[in-house]
């Protein structure tokens, strides 16, 4: 195979591991639909590769393996009325599928900022690594969209209900965290990340990976939601997010106070959309129905004003304020919810349709 030393992607062989690397740091390797795309072609051909024994998955830069899709290109897709939002999405889905079934043992390296499309990307890997320096969330309904990338069927399988609290708040959180809801498996220190690849590139055979990765295994910082985890079950158990709101309000803790505040800062539309979502992905017997759940409701979204609202108060013009429309959750019609769901002329494809490693 040829190695791809420059562009958005590398791509090249160190020994018997396939290296897929983005190379967007400047970006925090934010995904392009071209990225989504490379990837894709380095996984076929590593499969291809008899000699290739696993693929292991990186960022460029020291502070993130991947920020998320580029939301600024959707953005200008959505101010042009143009389907390229969806065309991205599409690809990025069956991109998730794909290394969610990938026969070759894929190891993402989940070092510093890992978001949105980041998370695609290395949480339905059989091996999923996080650092000191890994910070994870799902912060969609913050900018007018909803957990996607298949993370909402870990959401969905997170202990009690965490997983709500994180879809509907798009709070980040730690390595510890990231294990126990199972995000990830490992907490390796960064500084032995070069080490443990050097190893990894000298394996000759899939059973030598699992010894590799408990030889630099460390305990996992960073376990801060179990200890609400009382609170959080008892007002996110509601399947009606004004119910979650007014649990939260009778609770008179700081922490239920600062939760409903988040929440309250949202986009209302988003919050009920982003509720539905991890309430289906429960009942979903394959990553894929929760990818096909995300792609209907998120096209749909992005085809909303409170997308554009959203990413141009947080990444266009910086203002931190979004103007949401209807401004609370009050004013969001179900029959528009329901509506999301409904299919579109043109949805992913999937290669197949398993369940992945991984289910919390």
């Amino acid at each position: 195979m040829t190695e791809v030393l420059e562009g958005p992607v590398l791509v090249f062989r160190q020994g018997a591991l396939g290296r897929i690397r983005l190379n967007r740091p400047k970006a925090l390797n934010s995904l392009s639909n071209e990225m989504v795309g490379l990837v894709m072609e380095a996984l076929d051909r590593f499969e291809a590769e008899d000699d290739v024994v696993a693929v292991l998955l990186d960022g460029a830069g020291e502070r993130g393996l991947c920020a998320g899709g580029d939301i600024r290109a959707m953005y200008d897709a959505g101010r042009a009325g143009t389907d390229e939002g969806a065309g991205f999405l599409r690809t990025e889905y069956e991109l998730n599928s794909r290394i969610a079934n990938f026969p070759k043992p894929y190891i993402a390296i989940m070092d510093g900022i890992v978001m949105g499309g980041g998370i695609g990307i290395s949480v339905h890997g059989r091996h999923r690594i996080v650092t000191e320096r890994s910070r994870l969330a799902m912060p969609e309904v913050g900018i007018g969209f909803v957990p996607d990338v298949g993370g909402t069927w870990y959401l969905a399988n997170a202990s009690g209900e965490l997983g709500t609290y994180l879809a509907l708040t798009g709070e980040s959180f730690a390595a510890g965290d990231a294990i126990q809801l199972g995000f990830a498996d490992r907490m390796i220190p960064s500084d032995k990340l070069e080490e443990l690849v050097e190893e990894l590139g000298r394996i000759e055979t899939v059973s030598e990976i699992e010894g590799i990765l408990e030889r630099f295994e460390e305990p996992a910082y960073g376990i801060v939601l179990p200890t609400y985890r009382d609170e959080i079950d008892a007002a996110f158990a509601h399947d009606d997010a004004e119910e979650i709101m007014a649990a939260l309000e009778r609770s008179v803790t700081p922490f239920a106070r600062e939760t409903r505040a988040t929440i309250a800062s949202k986009c209302p539309f988003s919050v009920k959309l982003a509720l539905r979502l991890v309430r289906l992905a429960r009942d979903a017997e394959t990553v894929e129905e929760c990818l096909l759940n995300e792609y209907r409701s998120g096209s749909r979204a992005i085809e909303r004003p409170d997308f554009l609202e959203g990413v141009r108060a947080a990444v266009i013009d910086k203002d931190r304020n979004p103007r949401w429309n209807p401004p609370t959750l009050a004013g969001v019609p179900e029959q528009e919810i329901n509506r999301c769901f409904l299919p579109r002329e043109a949805e992913p494809q999937f290669r197949q349709r398993t369940v992945v490693h991984h289910r919390g």
